[in-house]
């Protein structure tokens, strides 16, 4: 079998979505994610195996100050295609596509142990745009792409404006 990356073309929407739904079949996603597809200020990457989409990963462009940061969130791979490096090839991907758009760092809010793997750290310079419990600290990680770390408040686009997306 033979993976290829590439961006998300309009006629993935359904396709993307069920990906979503089997990724995470305890959480409703699938709102979130239809507004991400559509909105202008997100970058979002699908792979396939052998034509089949088995991936998807968003990258939201967002701002700390006059710095561009970009906001991962969410990536999915289907069940039967986790464990087979589709996520780590969707993100190592992503890297470059955010240098092309001037990203000089991204954050995301997920499991440490895995988001660890391709650097990411516990951020203490981004604050999120909603507080976050205080157990989900360490799961709001930060990578420097071009330059230091930036600090300050992160301005995200409105798909990510709904404090329920901030909290368990």
């Amino acid at each position: 079998m033979s993976l290829t990356l590439r961006d998300a073309a309009q006629a993935d929407q359904v396709a993307i979505l069920e990906v979503i739904r089997r990724a995470f079949p305890d959480e409703d996603l699938v709102p979130l994610v239809s507004t991400l597809l559509s909105d202008p200020d997100v970058l979002t990457r699908v792979a396939e195996y052998d034509g089949t989409l088995c991936g998807v990963i968003c990258w939201s462009f967002c701002a700390v100050g006059t710095a561009k940061v970009a906001l991962l969130g969410p990536l999915a791979v289907v069940p039967r295609f986790q464990k087979q490096r589709v996520g780590a090839a969707l993100i190592e991907d992503g890297w470059a596509a955010l240098e092309a758009h001037s990203v000089v760092q991204a954050v995301v809010l997920g499991d440490p142990a895995y988001y660890g793997r391709f650097g990411f750290r516990e951020e203490t310079g981004v604050q999120t745009p909603y507080p976050l419990p205080d157990a989900w600290r360490p799961a709001w990680q930060g990578i420097a792409l071009a330059g230091p770390l930036v600090t300050g408040p992160l301005e995200v686009p409105t798909p990510w404006q709904v404090p329920e997306l901030w909290l368990p």
